[in-house]
């Protein structure tokens, strides 16, 4: 039976990005200073109560009440008919940040993964579909990640899109295979989103 210590890291290990090392590292600093523990805590518990995912697309937002559309999906400014869809709300954060993109965003939630047996039921890919018919979409822009997994659910999405009649995009050249959308720099995301290209 694994000790408290033991707990600890582990649980701190599953952080992406977070090796055994760093998860014996961050445990340490978080035994050692009290109040970053507390503060770290209550954070947690706060952010947990009062984020919730956006009915439109999917990112975090914070609200005190049910569920609402976020301030992006109900800004007038935006192009309606241009829509990219992305992994998790990681990505589209940086998205946002190359200035790059001012149309609507669609998180999956994911990727389609049979060895983690995650299908399309778990992903949010039926609400991207309704969104598509509802919303006169003309272009749907794929900015999953270039890793196998990101790949497979480019692969999938674009024949079920296209059966609604819209154009299928995907992030051009300057994302390394294997890398993930969030930690790209934004001049490398602007140019991927200048030069998408087409699915067949």
């Amino acid at each position: 039976m694994a000790g408290v210590w033991d707990n600890l890291v582990t649980s701190i290990l599953g952080l992406p990005g977070v090796g055994p090392k760093m998860a014996e590292r961050i445990a340490l600093h978080l035994l050692r200073k009290k109040d970053c523990a507390d503060f770290l805590q209550r954070s947690l518990t706060e952010a947990r109560t009062r984020m919730r995912r956006c009915l439109i697309c999917g990112d975090y937002m914070e609200t005190s009440s049910a569920p609402t559309p976020c301030t992006r999906c109900l800004d007038p400014q935006r192009e309606t008919h241009l829509l990219c869809v992305v992994e998790e709300t990681g990505d589209l954060a940086a998205l946002e940040r190359s200035r790059s993109f001012r149309g609507g965003y669609h998180v999956l939630g994911g990727v389609l993964s049979a060895l983690d047996g995650i299908g399309p039921e778990e992903l949010r890919i039926e609400s991207l579909l309704d969104r598509v018919r509802e919303n006169r979409t003309e272009e749907v822009i794929l900015a999953t990640n270039p890793t196998v997994e990101g790949e497979t659910t480019a692969a999938y999405l674009p024949d079920l899109l296209k059966s609604a009649g819209v154009r299928v995009t995907r992030l051009a050249a300057g994302l390394p295979a294997g890398s993930a959308i969030q930690y790209a720099d934004e001049h490398t995301l602007a140019q991927a989103v200048t030069g998408r290209r087409d699915m067949n």
